[in-house]
């Protein structure tokens, strides 16, 4: 039970929790546009998912040790191959599988916040140009309404989309972090052999099928109908369930102007942020996540001195991009925020939660300074699959067995549980 203890300025109910997402925990999404990349010959991916973490079968087990630390939210995906196999064929089983999940959250007495894409889509939806298919917002929107009418009154918070803004961030004249410029590279260079075995199994056109990845979301169709597909999305929760809080989830580096870069970093900021958070202003939030800063010169990135420390990823190590954003978004999106991801990928425990108390003091001071920030949730709670890093990042506050599926709870998530009691009282 969260505390509403006057010493502290996080508000009463404030979302303290974790995030997770299917396709990186759960293990064989073979219908998944993701999981056919990963398996043709010469991939981006430097392994497959497998298995990931098995919390397709597993997931009660992650969110009672979620819960028993004193977290009291979960935010996970619903993974959409599994629901709509096919175009217009939905499977009842999948979506009482997934009611599981958010029955199991509410046992746990833990809130559930539902992410309907987290970065994978359907085989078919990519054989179909993915996000540059002008029918790719009615479709989105078919699958969200029909995800919300099952679940009726037993999901509040959903996000639609997370993180669209990735590849506008990139290739609008924009940079990443090196990891994730590693990773944009990884799937927008693919070689042309590739990509046409990679149309072959899906049995598409080559000059067609396009994976649904946010790092391609970059030409201005894609961008347009990835912004068309929210709304449109939102819609159909919101008929579904006029209760819901309906938002979607953007990357949001905190770019910063070095002497002379003050043009090119403003320019960033539009092309990577401020368009997509100005979408946000029709939602019940926007959810923030944030890893680490850009510092911008005139000719582009200034190099992270060597001494610095960095992250798994190759980041630096610069926890207070967090409170930087958050009051970002709220300034352009003008509705509440939440953050739906903020960690750090690190071996050293300590570290992760040194990261984490500067990141959450920052959050701290913004609502101190009347930022409406609604709840902190970290990513990630397992040691799961990063995407084209396979499994050698660790962001997780539980660690995961890669043979037998153990869960090991690290310190940060009994700390973070601690502070989540006292509701920051004790950060």
């Amino acid at each position: 039970m969260v505390s509403s203890d006057a010493s502290s300025v996080f508000p009463e109910g404030f979302l303290w929790g974790a995030a997770t997402a299917g396709h990186q925990i759960e293990g064989n999404n073979t219908l998944s546009d993701h999981w056919a990349l990963e398996h043709v010959p010469g991939s981006p991916f430097v392994e497959p998912s497998g298995d990931a973490c098995d919390s397709y079968h597993r997931f009660a087990e992650d969110i009672a040790l979620l819960a028993g630390a004193g977290l009291g939210t979960y935010r996970f995906s619903v993974e959409w191959s599994r629901i709509e196999p096919e175009p217009g064929v939905f499977s009842r089983a999948e979506l009482d599988h997934y009611l599981s999940v958010v029955e199991a959250c509410h046992q746990a007495g833990v809130t559930p916040m539902v992410t309907l894409q987290h970065f994978t889509t359907p085989g078919w939806f990519a054989r179909e140009g993915a996000w540059n298919n002008p029918e790719a917002p009615k479709l989105f929107a078919r699958y969200c309404g029909v995800v919300a009418a099952h679940f009726g009154d037993a999901v509040t918070w959903y996000c639609t989309l997370n993180e669209p803004n990735l590849g506008a961030m990139a290739s609008l004249g924009g940079m990443l972090p090196m990891a994730a410029m590693e990773a944009f590279g990884a799937i927008t260079r693919v070689d042309p052999t590739v990509t046409r075995a990679f149309a072959v199994r899906l049995g598409g056109a080559e000059d067609t099928v396009e994976l649904g990845s946010p790092m391609r979301i970059f030409s201005t169709v894609a961008i347009e109908n990835t912004k068309e597909a929210h709304r449109q999305g939102r819609a159909a929760v919101k008929d579904a369930n006029p209760a819901a809080k309906v938002g979607w989830t953007l990357a949001l580096v905190d770019f910063q102007a070095a002497p002379g870069g003050e043009n090119l970093t403003r320019q960033l900021r539009e092309a990577g942020g401020s368009q997509f958070l100005e979408v946000s202003r029709g939602d019940d939030f926007v959810g923030v996540q944030t890893y680490t800063r850009e510092v911008m010169g005139p000719m582009g990135p200034v190099p992270v001195p060597d001494d610095t420390p960095r992250s798994q990823t190759g980041w630096e190590v610069y926890p207070q991009a967090l409170g930087h954003s958050v009051r970002w978004a709220a300034e352009v999106a003008q509705v509440p925020v939440v953050v739906t991801e903020n960690g750090m990928a690190t071996a050293d425990d300590a570290d992760r939660i040194a990261y984490t108390r500067t990141a959450l003091e920052g959050v701290r001071q913004a609502l101190a300074d009347g930022v409406d920030v609604r709840g902190y949730l970290h990513w990630s709670l397992l040691d799961n699959f990063e995407w084209h890093s396979g499994y050698a990042m660790t962001f997780g506050l539980i660690a995961v067995d890669r043979t037998t599926f153990q869960r090991t709870p690290k310190p940060s998530l009994e700390w973070l549980g601690t502070i989540a009691r006292g509701n920051g009282a004790t950060l």
